[in-house]
């Protein structure tokens, strides 16, 4: 899969760059992904529902290999019985297991809300700590956990988040080569605005839900096939 492509660009970059540092074409066409993205998504946001940082991490934990619209079903009678860390830190491991059993891996999901609220209650006073340092170093927290907090909760653009739909769009659109999360994490950094850390991956997983899928890509209806390598080449 080609790494890079011309595109004349249809608008001003997003990007502020220094007067003596010439544009790669391939920072250009990653500008030109995240104009498009915008003008087609532009109420794209965290569909997970949550009214605070709290909330938001345990849905991001319960997320794992589930629906957010699943999670999303859970989560409510979830934060009524649990509605602090502290209250979710003493919980009933067997009563936890089954409140959220149809989000799959209950056990070992379980073990990381129990694990996690513990930390808080203990090391942060209750709270969901601030810090990405310190929110993956909770039990069952990893980096796209922690920058789903960070952005989300606290509006702090530490990374960008990578799930399976960023991880496939992104590698068919050719401005990453990378097939572990972090690394492309590492790839988007480098190209994509800062102030688009937040938005692009809503936008890339709607994308990915809706045109980009992941046995058959609706190429045809894609309003970035025009930019994108893997429309006229076979996907691997």
């Amino acid at each position: 899969m080609a790494l890079w492509m011309p595109v004349k660009a249809t608008s001003t970059a997003p990007r502020k760059r220094g007067p003596k540092r010439r544009t790669s074409a391939l920072e250009e066409r990653a500008d030109e992904i995240v104009r498009r993205l915008h003008r087609m998504y532009p109420s794209a946001k965290c569909s997970l529902d949550f009214q605070s940082p709290y909330q938001l991490l345990i849905a991001t934990i319960l997320s794992a290999q589930a629906t957010d619209a699943r999670v999303n079903q859970v989560t409510p009678d979830l934060f009524r019985r649990y509605p602090t860390a502290g209250a979710l830190a003493v919980a009933d491991p067997g009563e936890l297991e089954e409140r959220i059993r149809t989000t799959g891996f209950f056990r070992s999901k379980a073990r990381s809300l129990l694990g996690a609220s513990a930390t808080m209650v203990r090391e942060h006073g209750g709270e969901v700590p601030r810090s990405m340092e310190s929110l993956v170093a909770l039990p069952g927290v990893g980096r796209k956990t922690a920058n789903v907090v960070m952005g989300n909760a606290f509006k702090n653009a530490e990374g960008v988040v990578v799930d399976t739909h960023v991880s496939r769009v992104t590698q068919r659109l050719g401005i990453t080569r990378e097939k572990d999360a972090e690394k492309i994490e590492q790839d988007l950094m480098k190209l994509i605005p800062r102030s688009e850390w937040v938005t692009f991956p809503h936008r890339v997983i709607l994308h990915g839900r809706e045109i980009c899928v992941a046995r058959k890509p609706k190429c045809s209806e894609c309003h970035l096939n025009d930019v994108c390598p893997s429309a006229r080449e076979p996907l691997e």
